[in-house]
């Protein structure tokens, strides 16, 4: 499988702060690629620097194997960009920020309202942007990001602030450009949204990669599957009780639960990713 992303040797200092240091990673095509870890991690800093906002102290990037550094408007006309804060032209509506957007891109099929179908803003498609709320602008940044039918599509917290179905929505369009063919870094520090979506993951603490793989190899390397089960104490009260899977005693400590106590509820759990996080760093997401 070809790769859609290479980083070589990618390294950023902002004076004699190193942001991002020394990682090596690959995202190959069609994949969704989750880039996890807390604020100040390196994270939008390499984001920048693979579309071509920054250029590399060290290192190499290439984007549909273009070196990003040398080819920046190469670079720039194969992919979709949404960063979190939001820089449309709040003077315009939302169908002529698009349609502004299609024509700097050279797009001629292209279809506005369908765009703003997708995120759910038809009926607000003539009003100004600046009278859309927080969520609103941000479902039009992911409109405008695929204007184009990019074939990378770099998204940094596309669903940040906003309601659950409108989230749901933008999951929902992210798939949807997978299945098109497109490859997805998706910049964000929700744990559990990384873990629903993503093929792959790699965690940044400090400026530097110190895990990439799938979700589920992370969880079978780092976390522990247990049975939690909720039963009935001596004054009624409920009480926890968990039983670690995966062992030789997994089975009898099962059946000696069930034989001795009045169990209420019972159901798996397995270690998120946020846990696991946290064992590879020693910190939490907000540190």
């Amino acid at each position: 499988m070809t790769d859609a992303i290479v980083a070589e040797n990618l390294t950023y200092t902002y004076g004699d702060l190193t942001a991002v240091d020394h990682i090596n990673f690959n995202v190959a095509e069609g994949e969704i690629f989750g880039f996890l870890g807390p604020n100040g991690a390196g994270k939008s800093t390499t984001a920048k620097i693979l579309t071509g906002q920054m250029k590399p102290k060290e290192g190499k990037a290439l984007v549909l194997g273009m070196d990003v550094a040398t080819n920046v408007r190469g670079v720039q006309s194969e992919i979709g960009v949404c960063f979190e804060l939001p820089n449309m032209y709040e003077q315009m509506s939302a169908i002529e920020n698009l349609k502004l957007f299609a024509r700097l891109f050279g797009t001629s099929d292209f279809d506005g309202y369908d765009l703003l179908r997708r995120v759910d803003l038809v009926g607000r498609e003539k009003d100004r942007v600046e009278n859309y709320s927080k969520g609103m602008r941000q479902r039009l940044m992911v409109a405008r990001a695929l204007v184009s039918k990019p074939k990378v599509l770099f998204l940094d917290e596309p669903t940040s602030g906003l309601d659950p179905t409108s989230a749901d929505g933008i999951r929902d369009i992210i798939r949807k450009e997978r299945d098109r063919g497109a490859t997805v870094f998706l910049t964000t520090h929700d744990m559990t949204e990384a873990g629903e979506m993503c093929d792959r993951v790699a965690f940044m603490n400090q400026g530097k990669l110190v895990a990439l793989d799938t979700p589920h190899n992370l969880k079978l390397k780092y976390g522990k599957r247990a049975l939690k089960a909720q039963v009935a104490g001596k004054g009624g009260q409920l009480e926890e009780r968990e039983v670690v899977m995966d062992t030789a005693d997994t089975a009898k400590a099962v059946e000696q639960l069930f034989a001795s106590e009045k169990v209420v509820t019972v159901h798996s759990e397995e270690a998120t990713l946020g846990a696991i996080f946290m064992q590879i760093t020693g910190r939490g997401l907000a540190g």
